[in-house]
């Protein structure tokens, strides 16, 4: 049998018609299985009327939403291959987007009007042809067609199945944060072993309710979401992340799992009066994208909540490694172990597995790695061996029992004197200190150390100093760790997977190292 991501939802929905697929945190939008893929179809069929063939590039320009997952699903269905936009970029990243993946239709909500008349008023600078705007009442632009209508016109009879397997399912593009995106290629099949290594090491039941929060855009949401159509779970989604809002749905929809970055944990936390809200049916929440410290673990786990920890990347379609609900705490602060269907290897740079605590760079192997980077061929080679793994460029270590912990990035790694200073071990440090409510360090150079450590931090109290802080993160750090300086910011600045953009951190401070 040939594996079609969109053909699971045309599978749910036979099994689980009346079950509710989708609900909308901020209207009245509820979805069956059924009625979601009746819309899929329609939108499907009139792609196909619209000229759509299998390997066209369809690019979205959405918020979460239904139409999102309309589109994804018939996009899917009919082999086109999806180029999810990140909205939060400017014109000119989203023009060498469109025009590097040669995306030939675009779909986009009224929210980015502007951004689009921009991109459509520099004209063969992309190759986008017919624009499809999804507006609230039927609006439409000059150049635009009207979601709705496109939509309606369409049969909702179930459309022939374009792609399968190896086919093409869609282009990701990279948050670009050391230098221009780079399109990760997945197919149908690296997204199916995806879904099947995901729901092999996590405890996803039948009948769950999910909390989606990350943007869809984003392989850390949509992942989950296609999986929980594959499960039969209702995704509730959120149009934008608002922490009082987070806690609101658990309580109100009976949230049961999660997936949040570590920032979103950090904010919904300082949340007031949390116990007014019904958690109590939610058994676990897991949280990537950067690594999620030790004491916020345990504020959750204070509260009764379990929070699992869980790396993974664009480039693995998701899954590379996980804790499980009975190490998360004997093991807190570790990501845990590869996935069910995964491989994971901590390499030195003589391409030699690295013994426990020796930090090294974590390579994935899985059916589930991307096929490559579109239109980047020494950039691939670059990042997957001949024998197929994948040099995700994170650093880790691994203990005497195998379980994995991140470090850093190594492109954010500080060398000071010689010695390699991994930034997020810093912050781990800070964040433990009451009155902080977010840090990133980074490096500055330094004529006597070469870089030296330097925190930016977001203070909960006025009265909170730089030299408090430094006397904090004295004999809880090895004194060449110790920052030598810190400054405070009203917003630490991440990108839409609450990774930090340090990039733009050491541009605002660029040093030179205090003392």
């Amino acid at each position: 049998m040939k594996n079609n991501i969109g053909s699971l939802l045309t599978n749910r929905a036979a099994i689980n018609h009346d079950r509710e697929a989708y609900v909308d945190s901020q209207s009245s939008v509820r979805l069956t299985f059924g009625e979601l893929n009746m819309r899929c179809n329609q939108v499907a069929n009139s792609l196909i009327k619209l000229g759509i063939k299998p390997g066209d590039r369809v690019a979205l320009a959405l918020m979460n939403s239904a139409e999102f997952l309309e589109a994804y699903f018939a996009i899917a269905k009919v082999g086109g291959v999806l180029v999810p936009l990140n909205w939060r970029l400017v014109a000119d990243e989203l023009q060498f987007i469109l025009k590097d993946s040669g995306a030939i239709t675009l779909i986009f909500g009224e929210e980015f009007i502007d951004l689009m008349t921009e991109l459509h008023s520099r004209g063969e600078e992309t190759d986008v042809r017919t624009w499809i705007q999804v507006a609230q009442d039927n609006g439409e632009t000059h150049f635009s067609n009207d979601y709705i209508s496109f939509r309606e016109a369409g049969s909702d009879e179930e459309p022939a199945i374009g792609a399968a397997d190896d086919d093409l399912l869609y282009i990701m593009y990279t948050s670009g944060t050391t230098g221009l995106p780079k399109g990760v290629v997945h197919s149908h099949k690296t997204s199916f072993w995806a879904l099947l290594t995901f729901g092999a090491s996590c405890d996803l039941r039948d009948g769950d309710i999910y909390l989606a929060a990350l943007p869809m855009f984003h392989v850390g949401s949509l992942l989950p979401i296609t999986l929980n159509v594959y499960r039969g779970v209702t995704s509730v989604v959120m149009r934008e992340f608002d922490p009082m809002r987070a806690w609101e749905l658990i309580a109100e929809e009976k949230v049961t799992t999660a997936l949040l970055v570590p920032a979103m944990l950090s904010f919904m936390v300082q949340v007031p009066d949390i116990e007014k809200f019904d958690y109590s049916r939610l058994r676990w929440i897991l949280s990537g994208a950067s690594p999620l410290p030790v004491n916020l673990i345990q504020q959750y786990f204070d509260i009764g909540i379990e929070v699992h920890q869980v790396y993974g990347l664009t480039e693995s379609c998701g899954p590379a490694c996980v804790i499980s609900a009975e190490h998360a705490l004997k093991k807190i602060g570790s990501t845990g172990k590869a996935f069910f269907h995964t491989e994971v290897r901590v390499v030195g740079e003589d391409g030699e597995d690295c013994p426990p605590g020796e930090p090294g760079e974590v390579w994935v192997s899985g059916e589930h790695i991307m096929l490559e980077y579109w239109n980047q061929p020494e950039a691939t080679a670059e990042t997957i061996t001949q024998d197929g793994w994948l040099r995700t460029g994170d650093v880790a270590s691994v203990d005497e029992d195998g379980f994995v912990y991140i470090q850093d990035r190594i492109k954010d790694m500080i060398i000071s004197g010689g010695e390699n200073i991994y930034p997020a071990e810093i912050e781990n440090v800070i964040l433990s200190h009451p009155e902080v409510a977010d840090v990133a360090v980074i490096g500055q150079p330094s004529e006597r150390w070469g870089e030296s450590p330097f925190a930016l931090i977001v203070r909960l109290d006025e009265s909170l100093s730089e030299a408090d802080i430094l006397k904090y993160c004295d004999g809880k750090l090895a004194r060449f760790k110790l920052p030598k300086g810190a400054a405070f910011i009203d917003d630490i600045p991440r990108n839409p997977s609450g990774k930090v953009l340090k990039r733009e951190l050491r541009d605002q401070f660029p040093g030179p190292a205090p003392g």
